[in-house]
């Protein structure tokens, strides 16, 4: 049977705080028979995350529970405020203002934007920014009006207001501009980079801070035209920046693969919402101190990040853009997956402890957040494939408060009606009931809210053991020379050596990947007993072996290879299977060349070997490196005696001559003699 065990992690919730760990999923080797599935790392826990949370030191936990609604009113949300006890959703491609209120989406505003990229409170209004035409709007009214048009600027990418000096900012592209803009709609470019775009801005009690795309430079705006660069992250974009509390400033950036947002944002026109790092990407977080030291908080090496906000108690929670996870992450370094939606992008995270809003995109979900953990806090596993059917035994785990466990199995990869249905919840380590199946699924429910964690999980189980079967067992003695086609090749030169040692291999097909042990036999080629091989109480594991054949008698033999899953299971499971190879040639005494009689320039002779056939005969000049082959009497080598003549006068020119004679049988065995031509 496979190797196989896996592995699933977990979170912590204190009060109202959501805190962050992370994840991983990883494979275990069982030992002989059982094997198991293991949960207890973050990778291991990812599935469906329904109020449930997973942190970095694999545990689970309750977590964030949501009440979502589904928005058909545009494909893509861009960016989201909370409003009004709502939501306000900035969407793209068709820039359309959402309000959710109630439960109920309506479209609150319309504008002739390809795309409302940005929404920002200032001043006690609301603010949205606009691509192209460099526009941002007011909603007065129920409508979208205009507000000011920032000359040289098609995109708005993002707006931050400054409550401190009553300015409202905008990062925009494609000239690089960030501009501030009075109460009174008056703009001017407070900071002119040397990037096509700034991408994000934040502002707050002075401090002024924008991220650019392309080369990802993150600055600290000091006064108007007085920048320097904070970090050059040397990515592609600074997507967004938040600022704590205490002046520290948040910002993440991504590496994005090629056709996501920088090659829609290298142009004057703007990226449309589908556009927005589709092909997925990179992402890190980075904390900077109010003296400008730069901490990494985390990073994500298959996923990228579009939100990021900071919770109440000022720790940074982020929103992915391919996985559509929402992640919080504390000052030790530590994450959690908050939550796991279906949709594709989080561009909007807001969290006040037990309540708050998440907005899912691609399409446009709106989560808000009711809670933490309650009854319908349920984990659901990755479908775990066993590789083989498999009997499923006593399911354990290591938890605190009180959890309920079920499973179900079928045969297939992805669950459908053939499958068996979840038995009935379990909350104490329970015999599985389900039957036999590949593959297996286990739902996890949390059923004392906060106070229930799941630390780790184990499941064992033991497949259908399959004979692993022997299709071929080869030697290197028959014949040696062997063209792509199996034939033997005709000619040479030899190079090999004469050796006592034969060289055997085997192929085999082990269905479910059991450690085999191979038990080798020979016997004479006309004889009917089994000799053992091996020496006694040897252990061969390996697909090759080499018999020394030296106090053999010379003859042609035949090897046994059986193979066994004695090493993987127990006595009464283990399968064998055997198979003989073709006749392998025992062959360590050289021929020998007699009869050599020279007449003239005509060499004649005669080449004996114990067994044969005679492989080879050749002659060279001394002094000359070829070799010059030559054929027996009858044209062809077949027989272990094979009678030869040969005129020297094509090989040797005129004078005398020193003749090397040489002949080799089929193992390489060889006999050399010397001629000497007076004229």
């Amino acid at each position: 049977m496979s190797k196989l065990s896996f592995t699933p992690r977990a979170w912590t919730t204190s009060g109202a705080t959501l805190l962050a760990l992370g994840l991983g999923w990883t494979a275990t080797a069982g030992a002989v028979g059982t094997r198991h599935f293991v949960f207890d790392s973050a990778k291991d826990f990812e599935g469906e995350l329904d109020g449930v949370a997973v942190d970095s030191i694999g545990r689970l936990r309750a977590g964030l529970v949501l009440n979502s609604n589904s928005i058909s009113e545009a494909p893509a949300a861009w960016a989201a405020l909370e409003h009004e006890g709502g939501l306000l959703v900035a969407t793209g491609s068709e820039g359309k203002l959402l309000q959710i209120s109630g439960g109920q989406t309506k479209v609150l505003a319309d504008s002739d934007a390809m795309a409302l990229t940005s929404i920002v409170r200032a001043w006690g209004r609301v603010f949205v920014g606009s691509m192209p035409g460099g526009r941002i709007f007011e909603l007065k009214g129920g409508k979208l009006e205009p507000f000011t048009t920032l000359s040289g600027a098609e995109h708005v990418f993002a707006l931050a207001f400054d409550e401190a000096d009553k300015a409202l900012y905008a990062a925009t592209g494609p000239e690089g501009k960030l501009f501030r803009i009075a109460a009174d709609s008056t703009a001017q470019v407070y900071f002119d980079s040397d990037q096509g775009h700034l991408v994000s801005v934040a502002a707050r009690g002075g401090q002024v801070y924008a991220g650019s795309s392309g080369a990802a430079r993150l600055y600290e705006i000091t006064g108007p035209g007085r920048a320097s660069v904070l970090r050059d992250f040397e990515t592609t974009e600074v997507r967004s920046i938040v600022i704590g509390k205490d002046g520290e400033v948040f910002a993440i950036a991504n590496e994005l693969k090629a056709g996501g947002r920088t090659d829609a944002l290298s142009g004057t026109k703007p990226p449309g919402p589908q556009s927005v790092s589709a092909q997925g990407g990179k992402g890190w977080l980075f904390r900077f101190s109010k003296d400008g030291l730069p901490e990494e908080l985390y990073s994500d090496k298959e996923d990228y990040f579009v939100s990021l906000a900071l919770d109440p108690q000022g720790q940074p929670v982020l929103g992915t853009g391919a996985e559509g996870r929402v992640v919080g992450v504390g000052a030790d370094h530590q994450s959690v997956v908050l939550a796991d939606l279906d949709e594709r992008q989080v561009p909007f995270v807001a969290l006040h402890g037990t309540t708050g809003w998440l907005v899912g995109s691609d399409p446009i979900v709106a989560h808000q957040i009711e809670g933490i953990g309650g009854t319908n806090a349920v984990f659901t596993s990755k479908v775990l494939d066993a590789g083989l059917r498999a009997h499923f035994g006593r399911v354990s785990w290591d938890a605190e408060g009180k959890i309920e466990v079920s499973t179900r199995t079928g045969n297939t990869k992805e669950p459908d009606a053939s499958w068996s249905d979840y038995g009935p919840g379990q909350t104490a380590p329970f015999e599985v009931k389900n039957p036999p199946g590949r593959y297996v699924q286990l739902r996890v429910r949390m059923l004392d809210g906060t106070q229930s964690s799941l630390r780790r999980l184990e499941l064992p189980f033991v497949t259908d053991n399959l004979r692993a079967v022997l299709t071929e067992v080869k030697s290197d003695t028959s014949p040696r020379n062997k063209s792509t086609s199996g034939l033997s090749k005709s000619g040479g030169p030899l190079s090999e050596k004469a050796s006592t040692a034969v060289k055997v291999s085997w192929k085999v097909d082990n269905p479910d990947e059991d450690e085999l042990r191979y038990r080798v036999e020979y016997r004479l080629a006309n004889a009917a007993t089994w000799f053992d091989a091996l020496t006694p109480g040897q252990v061969l594991t390996d697909d090759k072996w080499t018999w020394e054949t030296e106090s053999l008698p010379e003859g042609k033999y035949r090897l046994r290879v059986t193979a066994t899953d004695e090493l993987s299971n127990p006595p009464g499971r283990v399968t064998r299977h055997s198979l003989e190879s073709p006749e392998v040639l025992v062959d360590n005494t050289p021929p020998v060349l007699g009869g050599l009689e020279l007449v003239g320039r005509k060499l004649t002779g005669k080449a004996v070997d114990g067994i044969g056939p005679i492989r080879r005969i050749e002659a060279r000049v001394a002094g000359v490196e070829q070799w010059i082959p030559f054929e027996p009497d009858d044209g062809i080598f077949d027989e272990a005696e094979e009678e030869f003549s040969v005129d020297l006068g094509a090989l040797v020119p005129v004078g005398p001559a020193l003749i090397t004679v040489r002949v080799f049988d089929m193992a390489g065995n060889f006999d050399v003699r010397h001629v000497r031509l007076a004229k």
